[in-house]
């Protein structure tokens, strides 16, 4: 089952709703959930996000709350946890990630440090890799320009596409984790 404040864009069960509504957490350890993945927003959390907490000091306040609801997360008495997030704050005001992936080592053309904290599960295993192109003695990959920058221009939904777990690293989860 899967559980968004968004509407799914897969077939199958899926809750619109705040992840508070699905889980009691007072009665979490007798429920019926034995596998979590989770994938909080990063806008408050991610490194390349982070600056602007200087330039507007009311964005700081937003990374704190979004911090106790990781910490929430990683504190749900299910027996299996998967935490998924980029090179952020997590590892330094939490605790540090237990492995780091990047969907070329999942069948894809891209380059995205992807951060994992787990509990009671394996690192993730990967199923194929896929070589950059060089540019200038560099390694590139698909989703970045010749300099190393992500591909994708500015736009209102930016967010979103950047956000999106690519479809090798879904699948090898369920299949090493399910």
């Amino acid at each position: 089952m899967s559980c968004d404040l968004l509407p799914t864009e897969r077939p199958g069960p899926h809750y619109q709703g705040d992840i508070y509504n699905i889980i009691n957490w007072e009665d979490a350890i007798h429920s019926e959930w034995d596998l979590m993945i989770a994938h909080p927003p990063c806008t408050f959390l991610c490194s390349s996000g982070l600056h602007w907490n200087k330039r507007r000091p009311e964005r700081a306040e937003e990374t704190e709350k979004a911090l106790r609801f990781v910490r929430m997360l990683m504190e749900t008495p299910i027996p299996k946890i998967a935490i998924e997030n980029p090179i952020g704050c997590i590892s330094t005001r939490i605790r540090k990630q237990d492995q780091i992936i990047q969907p070329h080592q999942f069948g894809h053309d891209a380059s995205k440090s992807t951060c994992l904290w787990l509990k009671g599960l394996p690192l993730l295993v990967p199923t194929k890799h896929i070589e950059p192109r060089i540019v200038n003695g560099k390694k590139r990959w698909g989703n970045q320009t010749d300099s190393g920058q992500n591909k994708l221009p500015p736009s209102v939904d930016r967010w979103a596409q950047r956000s999106k777990t690519y479809e090798g690293i879904a699948e090898a989860m369920a299949v090493q984790w399910g």
